[in-house]
């Protein structure tokens, strides 16, 4: 019974469709993570003074905390957008090829 399903299931278009999806907008956010965090990394290591320098005159606070902060942010909004996908979207795909293989 589970081999039929799990059959069904591969060779669904719907599922080939949500796999092709998934991909490409996991790669996509992979990717900009990657790309803030490595210039991020670059930064430290080509131009330390830039993020050493304070926000502005007379501020205890250097520019490297709020870019610090930022990246985090990002991730967790980079985050939320996946799982906002993944609940809209993803999910719908998925109750879709269910209910037809169950058929």
């Amino acid at each position: 019974m589970n081999d039929t399903i799990y059959q069904g299931i591969e060779n669904n278009p719907r599922f080939k469709e949500l796999v092709k999806k998934r991909g490409r907008f996991a790669w996509l956010l992979s990717i900009i993570t990657l790309v803030l965090y490595v210039g991020f990394i670059f930064i430290i290591a080509f131009v330390p003074e830039w993020l050493g320098n304070p926000l502005y005159a007379g501020s205890h606070i250097t520019r490297g905390i709020p870019v610090g902060i930022g990246l985090i942010v990002i991730s967790f909004i980079l985050t939320g957008l996946y799982v906002i996908k993944a609940n809209n979207e993803f999910d719908s795909l998925t109750s879709q090829i269910l209910s037809e293989v169950k058929k």
